[in-house]
């Protein structure tokens, strides 16, 4: 009798309700893998997700988080872990995409301690802590990819406290790939130009300005699209790529070369 099919892949995306989340998610399910996504509180939007991607015949499911509460991380493994077991019959994952964040601006003589706080805990903390909870889970030979910018290369003003979040970032990423090695799990880091989503109030996208500012210095002559970074995202999660790790890729057109 032939061995049965292997079970598809299932992939944890944080902050998958919207933007390049969501992109990431619609991107995987195209190639046919599982998606379990986290929403901050836009629960229509998270629904609307999960319908979307069972219309291409494939599992997912929405699950609330708060990326910046370690407090909550406890109670969201065991929700998570139900949810492997009821949805998709497994006690294990492969792939955790480290994507939600929050973008607060402002100068470095200006910044509010409440606010640096307030990144530190969404973009860096609870990255850290979340992957922290979340690795007895990820199969061995799994994936990790956690999300950067390209602001952690170059400097803009007002952008300091983020672009020093994501830079502790790629750190990270380097040292997960250092430390998990032993495991076969690779660790690699996917760094977006400026992407015409809702991020940072939508400027990008809804600021003309804004949107020929970015274009001026992108060699590509253009500001980057959600449908960018979501297919890099699935492509290097792909078997082609398992020999990537430990690495900072961005994603940005040729911003400021």
């Amino acid at each position: 009798m032939a061995d049965a099919s292997p079970s598809p892949k299932v992939a944890l995306i944080t902050g998958a309700s919207r933007g390049l989340g969501r992109n990431t998610a619609v991107s995987l399910a195209e190639r046919g893998i599982d998606v379990i996504g986290t929403y901050h509180s836009n629960k229509v939007e998270a629904d609307s997700l999960t319908t979307e991607i069972a219309k291409m015949g494939r599992k997912a499911a929405m699950l609330q988080l708060d990326t910046g509460s370690v407090k909550a991380f406890d109670a969201f493994k065991d929700t998570f872990q139900k949810t492997l077991k009821e949805t998709f019959s497994r006690s294990d994952f492969d792939f955790l995409v480290n994507n939600a964040g929050i973008g607060i601006s402002g100068t470095i003589a200006e910044m509010k301690e409440e606010d640096f706080d307030r990144l530190i805990d969404v973009n860096l903390k609870g990255v850290y802590f979340l992957t922290q909870k979340l690795l007895p889970l990820i199969k061995d030979g799994g994936r990790i990819i956690n999300l950067s910018s390209g602001l952690a290369r170059f400097s803009l003003p007002r952008m300091s406290a983020y672009a020093m979040t994501k830079g502790g970032i790629e750190v990270f990423t380097r040292y997960l790939a250092k430390e998990l090695g032993p495991r076969g799990i690779t660790a690699n880091t996917v760094a977006p130009g400026a992407i015409e989503t809702d991020f940072g109030g939508g400027r990008v996208r809804d600021d003309p300005e804004a949107n020929r500012s970015v274009a001026d210095i992108t060699a590509l002559g253009r500001a980057g699209l959600p449908d960018d970074i979501g297919p890099m995202i699935a492509a290097l999660l792909s078997d082609d790529n398992r020999w990537v790790n430990g690495q900072r890729i961005e994603v940005s057109g040729g911003a400021f070369l």
